[in-house]
């Protein structure tokens, strides 16, 4: 049984990648927002992730690994 369509969970941020929930990013502000993202981390401890690391994600939360 093929999985079921399942809707993308909010608009993200094209500057820092957070899902946002509303038409701005709470994070930096922004209104520069975009539905079309791939790739869904999310971030519990940024200290000690390495992935955290890479991306500059420097707080908790939800984040694209790709936005377009």
């Amino acid at each position: 049984m093929p999985p079921a369509n399942r809707k993308k969970q909010g608009k993200v941020c094209r500057d820092c990648h957070r899902v946002v929930e509303g038409e701005s990013c709470v994070i930096c502000g922004t209104a520069n927002l975009s539905e079309d993202w791939s790739g869904y981390l999310v971030v519990i401890d940024p200290a000690n992730s390495e992935v955290a690391k890479r991306m500059n994600i420097k707080l908790p939360g939800r984040y694209a690994l790709k936005v377009r």
